[in-house]
This record gives structure tokens, sequence and C-alpha cells, in this order.
């Protein structure tokens, strides 16, 4: 209880940081209407504070202002895309056991080696992450539960985060747009510090717990008269297994392993964003019309999440990959957990990463298995990052055949991270690999990207040019 109302707390915290941020914007906003009467109102003595004021406002709002122009490298073949490659190469294998994408390493290669600017950097690494992320729910299809008989992915807690990850997403674009670099900067260290600690944390719980079961295991096999040096990996059981006894498949076939009407629920919140985000491309931005299809993502998202929601409440679902049949959420969690879904979305949207930053973190708190929390942050995000690819798309937001060629890259080294992983953790008896991989892709992120993002904004602080907010009505790609 004591756990929840600090998660509670923290929540609080945020919604009062964007609430102000929201008011601070507004207030700028403002300041063409009301500049002129508040410098003549003012007298000599009182001089200090407005101009303190004025200088604030212009500096995070100028309306006829933008800080973004493109930078697209030519296309062709030289150090910058080997390495490129390279580094790429390994980020989506390790970001994809992980369940965070790889956009972390992704953004910052995109930025300082092959030359992109950073907002075009962030569109590129979602195309990597969508390629890495459908590589890598192909090779899951067909796995198992490492403990129990149900798929390795977990349809219901997908079917509860994804619709909400989806609105997010939608948000995050429009505030990659908006915010200025600086401030995305401050926010990522903040965030990417705090998820990737208490990773960490509940991988050190895992590997004791491991390192117990293992033991365990090894004093049975010396009690019966056979050496323990080598002990069968055999994952930490979440609950009493149900196969009764009988040898658990470690594969099967995709039709036999997809729960097809939870997957048809996805797939339709998938289709209606989509076409929301085509037919806005043919208004006018910020018009009437522009504002109610962008709001009409919120019933859909609502209603899908809600429905999911309302059968868990009741004990109609169960988040089963627990392996706790019992054990129904109360209200206050399936909220805090939807609006970890958004927060998740809104992150992957604004800095061109995978919503698994959060979600990882978050399903390992849940008690979700660290192969099923992977699994089904990945499934989520491979809805997620393909929306945004389309909607950076229509914001003509990054070059289409460096893209493809990322793409093949990251769906490449998916395949193989996944394979080899796997592996390592049958021979090293250790799932808690997973969420190590996890922590140290989210630390590595918070320093890459918290690196690249203090360098520009000294950058452009010593050159003198705007660092405010952007106008996005004004926005034109």
């Amino acid at each position: 209880m004591a756990d929840f109302r600090s998660r509670c707390w923290s929540l609080r915290s945020v919604i009062v940081l964007l609430i102000n941020f929201a008011a601070f914007a507004f207030v700028s906003a403002e300041r063409s209407f009301k500049g002129k009467s508040l410098s003549q109102s003012q007298t000599r003595e009182s001089d200090d504070e407005p101009s303190f004021y004025l200088r604030a406002v212009n500096f995070l709002w100028e309306s006829n202002q933008t800080g973004y122009h493109h930078i697209w490298p030519e296309y062709e073949f030289n150090w910058q895309i080997v390495i490129g490659t390279l580094v790429g190469f390994f980020g989506a294998a390790f970001g994809s056991v992980g369940g965070v994408g790889g956009g972390g390493i992704f953004v910052p290669m995109l930025s300082l080696i092959i030359g992109f600017d950073p907002k075009s950097a962030t569109a590129m690494s979602k195309c990597m992450i969508m390629g890495a992320s459908v590589s890598t729910v192909y090779y899951n299809l067909r796995l198992r539960h490492p403990t129990l008989d149900m798929p390795i992915i977990d349809y219901d807690l997908a079917l509860l985060i994804q619709p909400m990850l989806m609105l997010g997403i939608s948000v995050g674009v429009a505030f990659n747009v908006i915010f200025p670099d600086w401030m995305v900067t401050v926010l990522l260290i903040i965030l990417f510090l705090g998820t990737s600690t208490k990773a960490f944390l509940k991988g050190c719980e895992t590997w004791k717990k491991e390192t117990i079961e293992k033991n365990e295991a090894a004093k049975r096999l010396e009690s019966n008269g056979v050496s323990g040096t080598e002990v069968k990996y055999v994952p930490l059981p979440s609950a009493p297994s149900t196969n009764n006894g009988n040898k658990k498949k470690e594969e099967v076939s995709i039709i036999e392993n997809v729960y097809w009407k939870e997957l048809g629920l996805l797939v339709f919140v998938w289709v209606v964003f989509l076409s929301l985000q085509i037919f806005k491309q043919n208004m006018a931005t910020c018009s009437v019309a522009y504002w109610v299809i962008n709001l009409l993502q919120i019933p859909v998202a609502v209603g899908v999440s809600g429905y999911e929601a309302v059968a868990l409440y009741q004990g109609r679902r169960i988040i089963a990959s627990k392996g706790q049949g019992d054990s129904s959420l109360t209200i206050g969690q399936l909220l805090l957990y939807c609006t970890f879904g958004v927060l998740a979305g809104i992150v992957g949207g604004l800095l061109g990463l995978g919503g698994g930053f959060i979600m990882g973190p978050l399903f390992l708190e849940l008690g979700v298995p660290p192969q099923v929390s992977s699994a089904t942050a990945t499934f989520a995000m491979t809805f997620s990052s393909s929306m945004s690819v389309v909607e950076y798309y229509l914001l003509k937001r990054f070059p289409v055949p460096y893209a493809l060629y990322f793409v093949g890259v990251a769906t490449l080294a998916a395949l193989v991270g996944q394979h080899v992983v796997r592996r390592l953790i049958t021979v090293l008896g250790r799932a808690s690999l997973i969420i190590f991989i996890l922590a140290s892709m989210i630390f590595i992120s918070a320093i890459s990207l918290g690196g690249v993002g203090i360098v520009n904004m000294i950058g452009k602080f010593q050159r003198h040019e705007y660092m405010g907010f952007e106008n996005l009505c004004k926005y034109n790609g």
C-alpha cells in the first residue's frame, strides 16, 4: 500500500510539472498582445522586473521565430555509414532483447556519426525501432511462457497498455515539434536515470532469486548422487505449473499461439489511429476540423483500454503471465498503469525512443517474468513505433532512402540479438540478464542523449540562436 501511495505521489508530481509547463507556455503566448501596454505602464523605478520577465518570455516564445532547420546528409557510402551501421546493429540487437527498441543508441548515432539534426535523428530512430520491433515480434510469436502454458506475449497486458501508448505517441510527436531541445534534454536525463536505477535494482533482486534456485537445484542433484556442477536452467516459477507434469512445448505454431480476439482489437486501434492521421493531412493545421480529428483519438484509446480495465477489475480477465490467478487489480492501479502507458507514448514520440523504457520497468514491477516483459513491451512498441513512422513521414521529418537502409539493419540485428541472448540465458541460467540489458540500455541512453543534448544546447546558446518553443500551427516540415 505504501508503495502504491508513493507511485501516486510521483504521478501527481509529474502532472503538476506538466501543468506548470502548459501555464507558462500560455502566458508566454500572450506576450505579443500585452507587451506594448506593459512597457508603457511600467515606471522607471520598476524597469528591472519587467525587463527580466520580457527577456524570459522572449527566450521561450517568439511567434515568428524557429530554431529548427532539418539537416539531411547525402546518401552515399562512406566511413560514417560503416560506423553507423555497426553501432545501429548492436544497439538494435541489445535493445530488442531488453524490450526498449534501442532509440537511446540510434539517436546519438544518427546525429553525431551520420550527421542528421537532432529532430530528424529522432524520426529516423523511430523507423529503426519499428524494424527491430517487427522482427522481434515475429521471432516471439511461436514462443511460450517460460513457466506457464500460455504465449510469451501477454495479450491482456498489451490490450490494457497499447491503446494508451498510441494516444501518448500522438501527443509526443506534437511535443517533438513544439518543445525546445534543452527542455527535452532535462526531462530525458531525469526520467532515464530514475528508470535505469529501478530496473537495475530489480535485476539484482532477480539475480539473487536465481542464485537461490540454482543452489537448491544443485543440492537436490547431490542428494541423488549426481554432480551439481552442471545444473540445467529452469526458469523461476511464478506459480504452480499448469501443464500437469507434461513436458511444455517451447515453441508452437503461430495460429495456435496467438490470441486472435485481443490481436484484432489492437489492430483495430492501430487502423483507426492511422486513418485519423491520414485524414488530418488534408486539413489546415490548427483548424477546427484538425483538432476534432485529433480529439477523436481519445474515445478510441480510452474505450478499448477501458474495456480491458473493467474486465481486469471484475476478474473476468487476469494478467496471467504473473502466475497469480486471484490477483485482480484495483481501480487506482489500473488508472496508474494506463497513465504510465500514455507517459510512455509521450516519451517515445517526443524523444524518438521505444516506450519500453517505461513499460519494461513497469511490467517488471507488476511481477511479470523478464522474458514476458521484454516480449510484451516489444509487441506494444510495434504498433506505436509504426504509427510514429507514419506521423513523422507525413510531417516530412526523415529521408526515405536512409530510413529503408537502417530499418533493414535494425531488422536483421534484432533477429540475431534474440537468438544469441536466448542461448545465453539457457547456458548461464540467468533470465535476469534481460533486466540488466534493459537497465544498461536506459542508462547508456541517458548519458549519450543527455550529453548530445547538452552539447547542442551550449552551441545554440553561444551562437545566440532561438531556443524557445516552436509554433505548431506554423510548422511546415
